[in-house]
């Protein structure tokens, strides 16, 4: 059996390890694709952070997630979804869009400066 003094030494270093866990957690946006067109078509998240993007086609039809400025490509199948991340960004406005649907599917991601 455990004494409480193991036991207490135990929970001392868990939890620093639960909190460094919990401010490591990326933060995530959700883009939907209906109509051939983003929602939201405009997102604002943090700079300095990875961003976990969950990306989800109502639509019949296979899609491409395509951004020169995030320097990245994501095939999306017709009502499926998907996952992945982009950054850490700096400051500033990154566009984005449909490849198959670019003058409807189209966006714009803002990372703005968080003061700490």
């Amino acid at each position: 059996m455990f004494k409480p003094a193991y036991l207490a030494l135990a929970a001392a270093f868990a939890l620093p390890c639960a909190v460094s866990a919990a401010v490591l957690v990326e933060p995530t946006v959700v883009l939907t694709l209906k109509n051939h067109r983003y929602e939201p078509a405009v997102l604002t998240v943090p700079a300095g952070r990875k961003i976990h993007v969950h990306l989800i086609n109502q639509d019949g039809a296979m899609e491409e997630f395509d951004s020169n400025d995030l320097k990245v490509e994501e095939e999306v199948t017709p009502h499926g979804q998907t996952d992945f991340t982009v950054g850490p960004l700096r400051p500033g406005s990154y566009a984005f869009m449909g490849e198959a649907h670019p003058t409807t599917a189209a966006g714009r991601l803002t990372a703005v400066a968080v003061s700490q």
